[in-house]
């Protein structure tokens, strides 16, 4: 399942339980789909109030501190799934000896509650901040609180006084003659951002656009051709999705770049992660990460690079569906823990994502089956699964599948999964071929609440090749082929 390899476009805040239920068009990027709408989607509707998390690892479930950092006199790691803070003594001021996390949006006058849990191995006082992670180091929450050992939940509703985007959550924990250890778990930076229900789709104004897909790449370079016009305003017009893999480059500084243009846009970008080691089992969209510990390395990266900022992400095209295609039970295993390491650290590390894990298409994989793999995989992590991403079923289809996906999971499981459709060239549905099947179109835009689906959204490039075939039969997957982007235009 060959992506575009090319950038992708900005979208902003969106959270949206009660949100979805608004269906409000939205404007994607790469993907195959169906028909073509409007280029520019409408906001999601009117919003309702939904608590947005600006704190990044606030439960420690995954074992890790990043991104909290210790300062000096503290050494911090995770035990029993909580942060321990070893404090050293000899100290004469509370930021003496602190931990805290950075790049905490605040607006000034909107409300936030911080929270968290808390004890200590001796009784002690501690000092509590929301401020500028510089000087003047201004604080619109400044508390002081007491710990012992007895472990107690710490709730502190306050307005903030800054417009930042460099505002620090600390707990300064410094001024005692004598060392001891803290115990932290559970920490939340809440506000009510206007939403529906904490995720991204309340937090921005619409779906990201693509600037630099590779339609409107192609488009900049043939302004003359005759075609151009056409593939601006009904393919161009509405690509979202851009997909990151080793094409990509320092994944850091592609994604952070990548969503930072989409937040400056105030509107919600949609991300691809496509680098699992042994990728589309050497097929036509081959490679990935040349060992489990750069893949590990390259999608923690990844997560961070996205932090607090709104996104949706597509975790790894094919990889669950596929695992049947590796040679044996230890790479199947391998397989599985990556993956389900991926879905932790969008947890832990991005927690305005919403992460959906590629769960196939309508007619691949067993629902009872797909629903163990995704089970295994940890879609319990993040916000559900995505189907048909570079595929050709309908949405109907796709929706009926995944209630039968979701069936199996609340049976075996005790739980159900919202899900997304890539409806990108989807709207002729599909003829059986994968391939660069002739006849196939482009489905509906990225939208809100359609059809069953959380989501649809275009995630594969209408005009990319999926490889030396079909259609296309000497173009490599990847490619795009303005003939074949006017094919899914006219469904020819």
């Amino acid at each position: 399942m060959q992506p575009s390899n090319s950038a992708g476009s900005p979208f902003r805040r969106f959270t949206a339980p009660a949100a979805l239920m608004l269906a409000a068009a939205l404007t994607t990027a790469c993907g195959p789909s169906e028909p073509p709408a409007p280029a520019e989607a409408e906001a999601l509707g009117s919003r309702t109030d939904a608590l947005t998390e600006l704190v990044s690892n606030g439960t420690f479930n995954g074992g890790t501190v990043s991104p909290w950092w210790s300062g000096p006199n503290t050494q911090s790691r995770v035990e029993n799934a909580r942060l321990r803070v070893d404090v050293g003594g000899g100290t004469a001021n509370p930021w003496d000896a602190l931990i805290g996390q950075d790049d905490i949006p605040l607006v000034n006058g909107r409300a936030y509650t911080l929270s968290f849990t808390a004890s200590a191995s001796v009784s002690t006082t501690v000092r509590v901040t929301v401020q500028l992670e510089s000087a003047p180091y201004t604080a619109p929450l400044d508390r002081q609180i007491t710990l012992d050992g007895t472990s107690r939940r710490f709730t502190f509703p306050f307005t903030s006084t800054l417009a930042t985007q460099a505002g620090q959550v600390t707990f300064q924990m410094g001024g005692r003659a004598t060392g001891f250890s803290a115990f932290i778990d559970d920490i939340s930076l809440t506000t009510e951002d206007g939403g529906g229900g904490g995720g991204p789709l309340s937090m921005t104004n619409g779906f990201y656009i693509d600037p630099n897909s590779n339609p409107a790449n192609w488009v900049r370079a043939n302004s003359g051709d005759s075609r151009a016009a056409r593939i601006q305003s009904s393919v161009a017009n509405n690509l979202a999705a851009r997909w990151f893999a080793a094409w990509s480059g320092d994944i850091t500084t592609a994604v952070s770049s990548f969503v930072s243009a989409a937040d400056a846009a105030d509107k919600l970008p949609v991300l691809v992660a496509y680098n699992i080691p042994g990728r589309d089992c050497g097929s036509h969209s081959g490679g990935g990460a040349g060992s489990p510990e750069a893949y590990r390395t390259w999608i923690s990266s990844f997560a961070a690079a996205i932090g607090n900022r709104p996104a949706v992400v597509i975790i790894e095209p094919d990889a669950v569906a596929q695992l049947d295609c590796l040679a044996n039970d230890a790479e199947r295993q391998t397989r599985i823990s990556l993956i389900r390491y991926a879905t932790e650290q969008f947890r832990d590390r991005a927690p305005n994502t919403w992460a959906y894990l590629d769960a196939g298409n309508a007619l691949w994989i067993n629902a009872d089956t797909m629903a163990q793999r995704l089970e295994n995989m940890g879609v319990r992590n993040v916000r559900g699964f995505a189907l048909n991403v570079s595929n050709f079923y309908t949405t109907a289809q796709s929706a009926s599948y995944a209630g039968s996906v979701n069936s199996s999971l609340s049976s075996r499981y005790g739980y159900t999964k919202p899900f997304v459709v890539d409806t990108s060239r989807n709207g002729n549905g599909s003829n059986g071929e994968w391939c660069n099947p002739a006849g196939r179109k482009i489905g509906t835009t990225n939208q809100v609440g359609v059809g069953g689906a959380e989501m649809t959204l275009w995630i594969k490039v209408p005009g990319d090749s999926d490889g030396q075939c079909g259609v296309a039969p000497n173009t490599p997957a990847g490619t795009f082929v303005p003939d074949v982007a006017l094919r899914m235009i006219d469904g020819l």
